[in-house]
């Protein structure tokens, strides 16, 4: 059996033909782009959500405010921010949704997810993706034309570096000799989500990924998606998605679409779920930025009434 199936941030998020719910940071709604991020109010937040079964909180990496994009995420470094999180959660996964490895030394991202696994006691689930955003490139000396190259060489890179002591290796940002990088994680690998395409093949993610981080579509595409990867992951690799939502107050609020989601009562994302899960989802990650509620209110809806039909797998010594 693979030894990723024994990582408990893995095991609370996915299961076959099981959906497990995580959270975006920031936990909140917002207009334009930039969140308020009361540290306070984040983690009663965060804490709720893993008192109610949430099974995962999602950090985002985005370097610049890019005001193209209209949103910057968490705003605080994913790193910085997942060790503040760590301390003040004891058992929902930490998942990144994404870490931008195109951009980041990959030395140093195997260090620091090593680290933060080791300190969450193994609760970290490693998202990781190209990045979108074109101003970000030429900030960090970088070319939009490299990203699957770097993409690759550094997941790569990450997974000797976690496996081997002193290991030699030698790749284009990369030449490591006669030092070694600390700490390691426990199972001496972390579980690793390819978000999206990341400049790469189908067969290749298959290949490499621990499983797939999607993005929204039809029910009929994902379902086209979703057969296709499976006809290429044999052995149980979870497919997972982020979706936006604006709960409405009404339970049986009809649905309305809006971007990468939509707005209804909590009735129709109980039905949209399990609908999910039947065509083989395993995880959704839920955003709130475009919620007309406030957000702790509707994490305590969603845990009251949504979250225990697809609660966070139980893992041993929890």
């Amino acid at each position: 059996m693979n030894a990723i199936t024994h990582h408990r941030g893995y095991s609370t998020m996915y299961r076959e033909a099981s959906l497990t719910l995580g959270l975006f940071f920031a936990i909140e709604s917002y207009s334009g782009a930039v969140p308020d991020m009361d540290l306070a109010q984040q983690i009663r937040t965060a804490q709720l959500a893993e008192s109610h079964g949430f099974a995962a909180l999602y950090f985002r990496d985005v370097f610049l405010n890019v005001p193209s994009f209209g949103d910057v995420g968490h705003i605080h470094d994913p790193w910085a921010f997942m060790g503040y999180v760590t301390a003040h959660t004891s058992r929902i996964a930490l998942a990144t949704g994404s870490i931008i490895t195109t951009l980041r030394h990959p030395l140093l991202v195997a260090k620091a997810a090593a680290s933060i696994d080791r300190l969450s006691n193994q609760r970290l689930v490693l998202g990781i993706a190209t990045g979108d955003r074109p101003a970000e490139f030429p900030a960090f000396g970088q070319t939009l034309a490299a990203r699957g190259e770097l993409f690759r060489e550094a997941l790569a890179v990450m997974r000797q570096a976690w496996a081997e002591d002193f290991p030699r290796i030698a790749t284009p940002r990369v030449n490591l000799s006669g030092a070694d990088t600390l700490p390691k994680p426990t199972l001496r690998n972390i579980p690793v989500m390819v978000t999206g395409n990341s400049r790469q093949s189908i067969e290749w993610i298959a290949e490499h990924g621990d499983g797939w981080l999607f993005y929204p579509q039809n029910l009929a595409e994902q379902a086209g998606t979703i057969k296709r990867w499976r006809s290429l992951t044999p052995a149980f690799k979870p497919f997972a998605q982020s979706l936006y939502i604006d709960l409405a107050e009404q339970a049986d609020a009809p649905p309305a679409p809006m971007h990468l989601g939509f707005r209804a009562g909590r009735n129709f994302v109980i039905q949209y779920l399990h609908s999910l899960k039947a065509i083989g989802v395993n995880h959704v990650g839920l955003n709130l930025k475009y919620s007309r509620r406030p957000a702790h209110e509707v994490v305590q809806e969603l845990g009251e009434f949504v979250v225990p039909a697809f609660p966070a797998h139980a893992v041993a010594g929890d």
